[in-house]
């Protein structure tokens, strides 16, 4: 095993030690959901089929994007319709696991297909990127190897696969309780968060901007921070090239921002060709977070 690859490795499983347990078991932990349907969703081994499915999954995708770089990554508008679309599946799984909790103990299902469904759910989590895995990808990216790719990946899945194992646990118990209807209203809430996200990085809302401040410029500097991007709106040069400066107070979703039809891992310059005077909209790599650029 290369330098490189030990090296994409650690740091794959630092990130998802530090930075990734909370954000992704946030935005992908919904889909465990799935594995409480059943009978057999009380089994412990399926929350292991749900990761080893993740875990190749990422895997899979970590080698091909060293391999092909940015030609197989998902551009904004693609990744924000898998984001609705999962929103709307951790609802239907939340609405049957408040069902399951009500019926007490009813007579189980048959619960077969459940040892199934279960690697494909850990599979689909790397259509619901949280803000971190946008890095951990660009990462694979940039290494231009597949072995390098893949195992930035795989250390990614490693490092939170504690906080998800976790997370399948406390469901696993509290399945067939009262606290089931507790756990739907929240798995409900979350997945209408992860819609909403989708359908604010698509820009498929019109949201409100703040006024613009300043004269237009050629080059404006935004900070991305925990919070979102400050300023939230800047004012630019309309037809001219113009440069956004995104500088990084803080790592977190605001880390990765989607602009002009594309990705950018920050800190980073942007160079934006002639505008039309207008409103120029960016979001984080997550939909959490949005940032105007008022051309005049």
């Amino acid at each position: 095993m290369s330098g490189q690859t030990l090296t994409l490795l650690a740091g794959g499983l630092a990130a998802g030690l530090v930075a990734g347990t909370a954000t992704c078991t946030a935005a992908q932990g919904g889909l465990l959901m799935g594995l409480v349907d059943g009978s057999r969703g009380r089994d412990p081994a399926l929350v292991g089929w749900f990761l080893a499915g993740r875990l190749v999954s990422y895997t899979a995708v970590g080698a091909l994007l060293g391999l092909l770089g940015s030609a197989v990554a998902l551009p904004p508008q693609a990744r924000a319709a898998l984001l609705v679309a999962a929103g709307l599946t951790v609802i239907v799984f939340a609405i049957r696991l408040m069902r399951r909790g009500r019926a007490g103990c009813a007579p189980a299902e048959p619960a077969a297909p459940s040892r199934y469904k279960a690697p494909l759910l850990g599979a689909a989590t790397i259509l619901v990127p949280c803000g971190v895995t946008l890095g951990i990808e660009m990462l694979a990216i940039s290494s231009g190897s597949p072995a390098a790719g893949a195992a930035a990946m795989a250390g990614f899945v490693v490092g939170t696969a504690p906080a998800f194992a976790l997370l399948g646990y406390l469901l696993r118990r509290i399945s067939r309780t009262r606290l089931a209807r507790v756990a739907g209203v929240v798995a409900i809430a979350a997945g209408l968060w992860t819609a909403g996200a989708g359908i604010n990085l698509g820009g498929w809302v019109s949201t409100a901007a703040p006024e613009a401040a300043g004269p237009p410029a050629r080059s404006v500097t935004v900070w991305a921070t925990r919070e979102g991007y400050r300023p939230a709106m800047v004012s630019a040069r309309a037809g001219v090239p113009v440069e956004v400066v995104f500088k990084l107070a803080d790592r977190g979703c605001a880390g990765t921002v989607s602009i002009a039809g594309r990705d950018v891992a920050l800190p980073a310059t942007v160079r934006l060709p002639p505008q039309p005077p207008g409103r120029l909209r960016y979001a984080c790599g997550m939909g959490m977070y949005t940032g105007f650029i008022d051309f005049s």
